[in-house]
């Protein structure tokens, strides 16, 4: 199981399905705050466009502002997340966020799904 969990397609693939399970979550939780028209398809394509953006353009907003993440302990992170999931948002409009607070939430949702995926794949 290590060796597959080294391999960057597999690795992706288990960003992609926890950003997408997160999008879904954080739906639920956020009532009309977060809109896809039900459909699945939605949810799939907004998680593989969130976790292309985390995978290119996120470790950019990190170094940018390394001094607030300092600054703050990391909670800064929070923002920075939050703004991942509105860029996604607004890349693709299938997927609506109704404002940066509602990302901002919805960031945090993902966070935690994917801590909590990834401390289940570890203990495997």
């Amino acid at each position: 199981m290590d060796k597959l969990l080294k391999n960057s397609f597999f690795r992706f693939l288990v960003r992609w399905f926890v950003c997408s399970l997160g999008l879904w979550i954080a739906a639920a939780f956020l009532g009309n705050r977060i809109t896809y028209n039900n459909s699945f398809l939605v949810i799939m394509i907004a998680g593989l466009i969130l976790a292309a953006i985390n995978l290119v353009l996120k470790p950019i907003l990190v170094i940018l502002s390394l001094p607030a993440v300092l600054i703050t302990l990391g909670l800064f992170m929070v923002i920075i997340n939050g703004l991942t999931v509105f860029i996604a948002s607004k890349l693709y409009t299938p997927l609506h966020v109704t404002d940066f607070w509602a990302a901002i939430l919805a960031g945090m949702v993902i966070g935690l799904v994917n801590y909590l995926v990834t401390a289940i794949m570890e203990g495997i």
